[in-house]
């Protein structure tokens, strides 16, 4: 199957690689066509030291690779994706299937990333939302992954299934994109509180009082905009939330310990060299709960640290000296 991976990040890059080794005719396509060169002369991308890139992989910086592809994946950072998706559409056909592996929640639309590539495409191809606890570093040297295919059209979630499992990546299929997209964006934003926590000096305990809690407001906020709870207890919620909390891989992660240990927020993004998707989506997370009348209060501690300079250590007590509550009594989370 003809296939264009569209972004030439780590993760972009790693799913070129699984849809190789499947047999499939793929394309990794870069924005920078310098990029694109470098990577096709060493076969190798920067962000995945050590991978050497399938030879069978064309990489090239010139969109009309999309030409006739079966399957078009979005792998841009969630920023690009709407430039992104408006640059595809004129190359995309009904019978195209639009996979969407970025994460994040667009600033003031408020919208997932399936909603803009959508929007962007004018629907004219079925779009299909792949997440779940997947760094692009283990990917890329074949280490065993579970991931999740959402779409309301069981036939593309199936098509994509198809398309990505392996001996090494798993792919299950499911109804609930709301779910399984705000699950890959709210998570994000739970990283970055897990390390700041690091950063600040707690432990165990305290991280997983931080997770469990979090996981509450995620199940919380995606119910109200139409997810299934189920969904955020599986590989694209709970999954998601325990790899990007708890491994150096994890951006979100890596800001969170520097800000908790003092840098400024820009000072932490700058020294991580890379996109930090949790900065981005915590304003969405505090419009979306503001909006929805949704309580989230780890979150919205985030937000107040990231834009509005609250300690560290005062958003810690603020949280830890809520009111009494009930575990059981979803209206009262904390």
């Amino acid at each position: 199957m003809k296939t264009v991976v569209l972004g030439s990040g780590g993760w972009g890059t790693a799913l070129s690689q699984v849809l190789c080794d499947n047999g499939h005719d793929v394309t990794l396509w870069s924005h920078n066509p310098d990029k694109a060169a470098a990577m096709a002369e060493s076969r190798e991308n920067p962000l995945l030291p050590g991978v050497r890139l399938p030879d069978a992989l064309h990489i090239t910086g010139d969109l009309a690779c999309l030409e006739g592809a079966e399957m078009v994946v979005c792998a841009s950072p969630s920023f690009a994706v709407r430039q992104t998706g408006r640059k595809a559409a004129p190359y995309l056909r009904p019978e195209t299937v639009l996979v969407s592996v970025s994460k994040g929640i667009e600033r003031d639309t408020n919208l997932r990333m399936s909603q803009i590539l959508q929007e962007e495409t004018k629907n004219i191809c079925k779009v299909v939302a792949l997440s779940g606890p997947s760094h692009a570093e283990e990917v890329g040297v074949r280490m065993p992954t579970g991931c999740v295919s959402a779409c309301m059209d069981r036939a593309a979630a199936r098509f994509v299934q198809d398309a990505f499992m392996n001996d090494y990546f798993r792919v299950y299929t499911s109804y609930d994109i709301v779910g399984v997209e705000l699950s890959g964006a709210l998570k994000n934003v739970v990283a970055l509180s897990c390390g700041i926590c690091s950063g600040l000096g707690y432990q165990d305990n305290t991280k997983a009082l931080l997770m469990t809690r979090a996981m509450a407001e995620m199940t919380r906020l995606g119910e109200q905009l139409g997810g299934t709870r189920r969904t955020f207890g599986g590989l694209a919620g709970m999954g998601d939330l325990i790899v990007t909390c708890t491994s150096m891989h994890s951006r979100n992660n890596r800001a969170g310990i520097l800000i908790g240990e003092g840098k400024s927020v820009q000072e932490a993004m700058d020294q991580v060299g890379a996109v930090v998707e949790g900065y981005y989506a915590a304003e969405s997370v505090h419009q979306l709960s503001q909006n929805e009348g949704v309580e989230m209060p780890i979150c919205e501690c985030v937000y107040k640290i990231l834009y509005h300079g609250m300690k560290a250590r005062d958003a810690v007590g603020e949280l830890m000296g809520r009111a009494k509550k009930d575990e059981l009594l979803e209206r009262t989370w904390m």
